[in-house]
């Protein structure tokens, strides 16, 4: 099968939102964290933030969607926010198209791509130090659960 990754529209909301919520269950159930941000995101946020313009792509197999990713540029900075692939489809490479996919559609003005991961989830981890991404810090989120910052240099 080919994976399509083309741009996600507000009318994918349900479907990027049911594809998030699998995919975040696995690390909700890691870290024994039921509430994490993307768990409790609903589908009208999700919604509003596809109709605002955001940065958003998904990644077709056929006519299903199985992964998404949002860009949220703050001036030369740029978080790779929500990246999720549903879990029966990992480990196909794609979530490598999409996180190369959205580095792509990256504004020419981004000199630094960022984002957070669980720090204990190690699939997660090697995928972005694979891709160029190193840890630069460590905290919590409002759930309680440890994230590692990595963040990697955009080429000139």
């Amino acid at each position: 099968m080919t994976v399509h990754i083309g741009p996600l529209a507000p009318g994918h909301a349900g479907e990027a939102l049911t594809i998030q919520r699998a995919a975040y269950v696995t690390e909700a159930q890691h870290y024994n964290a039921p509430h994490i941000p993307p768990l409790m995101e609903t589908v009208a946020e999700l919604r509003a933030d596809l109709e605002s313009g955001v940065l958003a792509l998904g990644a077709w197999l056929d006519t299903r969607l199985v992964g998404c990713v949002r860009g949220r540029v703050a001036g030369d900075r740029m978080e790779v926010a929500r990246f999720v692939v549903a879990p029966d489809t990992q480990g196909r490479g794609i979530g490598t198209l999409l996180l190369k996919a959205v580095e792509a559609a990256a504004p020419p003005t981004v000199r630094t791509l960022w984002l957070v991961t669980g720090a204990a989830s190690e699939g997660n981890l090697r995928l972005y130090r694979r891709s160029g991404y190193v840890v630069v810090g460590n905290r919590a989120d409002s759930a309680g659960v440890p994230l590692s910052l990595l963040e990697k240099r955009v080429s000139d």
